[in-house]
């Protein structure tokens, strides 16, 4: 099935203006099962119906779009008009600059992802050539475009022979983290449990992430737990597995970098990593005696 372009427009870089239309980066439906609400008495389905105090339930064409500049007075806004005082940079995406690859924090992204191709021959030569040298020079570009009626900055990338676009969140829609500095207190970090730490970080790290291989595990049962009720079978909850509560930071740490030590072979071709096998084999007596037990 072909895929539709949710917005067309210009690609600006200076004077370079290139046509370029762009596609949601998430994908149709993805999978997600969508819950009804019923009455819990006779199962019906609840309805959800638009009506006017005065005049009872209206249509959708019978509804436009107001803002109360008062207590009940409302100004009529018809999109129509805001478009003739759209100019034709308010159509385009316009970059203002660009920045490194790791220059914005992933606490502004807001989730929307949408990839530019270009739009018509015309767009193809310079659409390819900006692409390259942002790959080139590893950098990534802030610019600015109206979408889905709002002023949006956004974050263009260059990914896999593409150009992707990420609506971010405006500086003033973000907690900033000195807001919740109250919530924490001063530690002491003891350099053996910072070095232990570091060792089960090094021994989960992946050179490559394969994303592919995270799966919507709620969906999944979900579905398993529709088919069963529609087949009348009952539902039973599986064996709760009790694993031995840990209390102690140290031994948390040193069992989960001996766990550690176990896996990895699997993943790095049977060899763990030189700093964790030297971590491993540090342990105190007493701590090995602890895992052998």
């Amino acid at each position: 099935m072909a895929l539709r372009s949710s917005w067309k427009g210009y690609l600006k870089l200076s004077l370079v203006s290139i046509p370029v239309k762009a596609y949601s980066a998430a994908a149709s439906g993805g999978g997600e099962i969508r819950l009804n609400q019923l009455h819990a008495e006779c199962n019906s389905r609840i309805n959800y119906k638009k009506t006017c105090p005065i005049h009872g339930e209206v249509s959708t064409d019978q509804i436009v779009s107001g803002y109360e500049y008062s207590k009940g007075q409302y100004v009529i806004i018809d999109t129509d008009e805001l478009d003739k005082l759209r100019t034709e940079d308010d159509k385009a995406i316009n970059i203002d600059n660009f920045v490194p690859a790791d220059a914005i924090d992933s606490i502004y992204a807001s989730g929307k992802n949408y990839y530019l191709l270009p739009d018509g021959p015309v767009g193809q030569k310079p659409y390819a050539v900006v692409q390259q040298a942002m790959v080139d020079l590893k950098r990534n570009a802030i610019a600015q475009v109206v979408m889905h009626g709002k002023e949006q900055v956004v974050l263009l990338r260059p990914m896999d022979g593409l150009l992707s676009m990420s609506i971010l969140n405006y500086d003033h829609e973000i907690t900033k983290p000195a807001t919740l500095e109250s919530e924490l207190t001063q530690q002491t970090v003891e350099p053996e449990e910072l070095k232990l730490a570091k060792t089960l970080i090094d021994a989960s790290t992946a050179k490559k992430i394969d994303f592919s291989r995270y799966k919507d595990v709620y969906t999944e049962k979900l579905t398993k737990l529709i088919e069963a009720k529609v087949a009348g079978q009952e539902i039973v909850a599986p064996p709760v597995h009790e694993q031995a509560q840990i209390i102690n930071l140290m031994d948390a740490l040193r069992q989960s970098v001996a766990k550690a030590h176990v896996t990895e072979p699997a993943k790095a071709a049977g060899k763990p990593p030189k700093k964790m096998a030297a971590s491993v084999r540090k342990q105190p007596a007493a701590a090995k005696k602890r895992k052998s037990g």
